[in-house]
Order: C-alpha cells, then sequence, then structure tokens
C-alpha cells in the first residue's frame, strides 16, 4: 500500500500514467466501446480495465493524479453523440465538471466526432475501459506537465 495514492488506482493504470509523457493521450471508453480492438493498436497495448468505474469516476481518478494539458487547443475531448454534435449527454456533463476542475487555466474540454475519435484513440498511449453505461461515455484525455 502507498500513501496519498487512491486505493482503487490499478498497478496496470499507475503504471500506464506513470510512462506517459507530456503530450500523450490516454482514452477512456464506456462499455460499448471496442477497446480490445483499439487498444492493440496503441503503445500501451493492452485494455486497461476499471470495472465498477463509471467515466466520470475513470477521469477522477485519473486527474487525481496526472495532470491535464494547458499547452495544445484541447486537454480533453468527449465522442460526440451521433447527429448531434452540441448536444451533452448526462455522461458529458458530470465528466466535464471533473475535467473543468482539473485543467488548467486556458485550455479547453472539446468534441470529436465519433468516427474520427475511434482513428484518434488508435494513436492514443493507452485505453482505459470502465462499465459506463451511458450511450456514448467516451473521453480522451491529454497528459501535461507539473510545474
Amino acid at each position: 500500500m502507498l500513501r496519498g495514492i487512491d486505493p482503487r488506482m490499478t498497478p496496470d493504470l499507475m503504471s500506464c500514467l506513470m510512462q506517459m509523457g507530456h503530450g500523450d493521450e490516454l482514452v477512456i471508453v464506456d462499455a460499448n466501446y471496442p477497446a480490445a480492438s483499439t487498444a492493440a493498436q496503441t503503445i500501451w497495448g493492452a485494455v486497461i480495465h476499471l470495472p465498477g468505474f463509471s467515466a466520470p469516476e475513470a477521469i477522477s481518478l485519473i486527474t487525481g493524479l496526472m495532470p491535464l494539458d494547458g499547452f495544445f487547443d484541447t486537454c480533453a475531448l468527449r465522442m460526440e453523440i451521433d447527429n448531434e454534435p452540441d448536444a451533452l449527454g448526462d455522461v458529458h456533463k458530470e465528466a466535464f465538471e471533473i475535467i473543468n476542475a482539473a485543467k488548467p487555466d486556458g485550455s479547453i474540454a472539446g468534441s470529436i466526432e465519433r468516427q474520427g475519435f475511434y482513428s484518434r484513440a488508435a494513436q492514443a498511449f493507452g485505453v482505459v475501459a470502465t462499465t459506463e453505461s451511458r450511450p456514448f461515455g467516451c473521453f480522451i484525455l491529454r497528459k501535461g506537465v507539473i510545474f
């Protein structure tokens, strides 16, 4: 056991976060997302499972340790709802509340169309699979630096 680390943190997630560098991206996905096939294309190469976590709970766990990027146009992205790119589902609202509290001043949280999300996720450092059941509950977090 380590002090100051949330006891729900898994060894795989901790190792992944520690190996990521500034600008690397971590994908947080819902239960419907093709996590295994996407993760196989990433640098980490395997799914990091967080069973029992909603997407916002996973984001809170991760941003408790990992700073979000303030040097790029967006520090986080949400998957857009098909045919409703400006609509925010409850999962997006909850996640953005956490992201907005964690992000550096001047950075923004944005959105990306579903097919674009799949393409970008395949280029990420790793994929964290939650048991989030709400549709479009998928996010990309970009790692920042500690000042």
